[in-house]
């Protein structure tokens, strides 16, 4: 029989999930998707299943779920709980948690586009750094960091279920990996539908709190990621160059 080491009774858990995969440009025209309206793929559904059957076989329960409210976020939570046997606890909604926000794609020079698309992979990605031309890191860390301590102030929960988007998750992992500091590092891998697993102890005095991370980007449906090089912006950047010549 295995030991188990006790919970400490001040460090709460915290299921960090990216959601299930999208399509962010459309299949016949090439022409980007609205990121606000985008919803998951069929491969997302089944990553999304995946992920809640993996909670179920584990034993977790959760007291608090939180989406972004964007449908991606949405649609993978609903999965994500039904599938782990938890249907009934309603996520909440944390606007201040939605994905960086991109500018207008079309507007942006050619010879700007690879650091547009990529520039938030290098660590670490200064505060200045804009995503796509729109919201930059310092305005993403404002928000996201806000509601990061916003919740380690509710003391009304033990287990929470957050399911978010890649950068907001890099965000808050670079936060917790550094001991609550202000700082976003672009070497976080995020696929579609992981799993981030962190203990947080509450703050004292001006101590932003203690955090463990114990997992990081575990897919349940693909855990070596044997097949996986490019990251996300990677493989999007080369679609939107596809979308872009046929326009030319």
């Amino acid at each position: 029989m295995l030991d188990t080491q006790p919970r400490s009774p001040q460090r709460r858990r915290i299921y960090l999930m990216r959601h299930g995969a999208v399509t962010y440009f459309d299949g016949s025209t090439g022409r980007p998707v609205l990121p606000e309206q985008v919803r998951l793929n069929d491969d997302g559904l089944a990553q999304a299943r995946a992920a809640g059957e993996a909670f179920r076989a584990a034993g977790v329960r959760f007291d608090r779920a939180i989406v972004s409210g964007l449908p991606r976020t949405v649609e993978t939570a609903d999965l994500v709980l039904r599938h782990s046997g938890q249907p009934d606890l309603t996520p909440q909604t944390w606007p201040e948690w939605q994905e960086i926000r991109g500018g207008r794609l079309g507007e942006i020079p050619d010879g700007e586009l690879a650091q547009a698309f990529n520039g938030l992979q290098r660590s670490p990605v200064a505060e200045s750094q804009r995503f796509l031309n729109g919201e930059s890191v310092g305005e993403l860390l404002d928000r996201v960091l806000g509601g990061v301590s916003r919740l380690q102030a509710d003391p009304d929960w033990d287990c929470a279920l957050l399911v978010l988007h890649g950068v907001v998750n890099a965000a808050i992992l670079s936060h917790a990996v550094t001991g609550g500091q202000r700082v976003m590092l672009g070497s976080w891998v995020q696929s579609p539908a992981c799993i981030n697993v962190l203990d947080v102890a509450p703050p004292t005095g001006d101590s932003p709190g203690s955090w463990l991370l114990r997992v990081c980007n575990f897919a349940p449906s693909h855990p070596l990621h044997a097949d996986e090089r490019a990251t996300t912006m990677e493989a999007l950047y080369a679609q939107y160059l596809r979308y872009r010549s046929r326009r030319g």
